[in-house]
């Protein structure tokens, strides 16, 4: 009876151990896909969600030959999975993303591709590297308004992408923050 129970125990350990080590992955992979999510539909908030559906979608645009600025436009957004843009005024928000990206930096581990610090408005741009040293997974980028007419940017794009081929994407969609953006596909080549 007691080899019984000590069998038991010890597969009941092991059970729990793999339970616990899949509740640690599935929670981090669920807090990664949400971790902004909560700004969306907020008051003071303005969002821009594209998916890989939408992507999908607008790769299948039919283009001149003759236009290779669309054509690249095309051929990035075919490696793009997720674009989230969140944007507001309100400092109590702005201080929520600013915690909020400061801790999926740590726990999503990403690095520093560059900061930049102009008149009071600070960019901070964080990647998770691909195969090569241009190739991105995920860009994050947290703007901190410098004045009270600034906003507050946060953005966050995944997909498998090459860092040069950004400034095609900040002008094609003008998105919030792209100027920053285009700043940092010069800087790392």
């Amino acid at each position: 009876m007691k080899s019984t129970i000590q069998q038991y125990r010890k597969n009941n350990m092991g059970k729990t151990f793999i339970l616990t080590l899949v509740f640690t992955f599935v929670t981090q992979f669920f807090y990664a896909q949400n971790a902004f999510d909560k700004f969306d539909g907020q008051d003071d908030v303005t969002s821009v969600i594209v998916n890989k559906k939408m992507f999908d979608l607008m790769s299948k645009v039919k283009v001149d030959a003759s236009d290779k600025e669309t054509q690249q436009y095309i051929k990035l957004i075919k490696k793009l999975d997720y674009l989230k843009v969140f944007t507001t005024k309100n400092p109590k928000i702005e201080a929520d993303m600013k915690a909020t990206a400061d801790k999926y930096v740590k726990t999503a581990g990403l690095e520093e591709l560059m900061r930049i610090n102009d008149s009071g408005k600070n960019v901070k741009i964080m990647v998770k590297s691909g195969t090569t040293d241009t190739q991105i997974k995920e860009l994050l980028m947290y703007v901190e308004g410098g004045s009270k007419n600034d906003d507050t940017v946060l953005l966050s794009l995944t997909g498998n992408f090459d860092i040069n081929e950004i400034s095609v994407l900040t002008d094609k969609m003008q998105l919030p923050g792209g100027s920053d953006l285009k700043k940092a596909s010069k800087g790392k080549k």
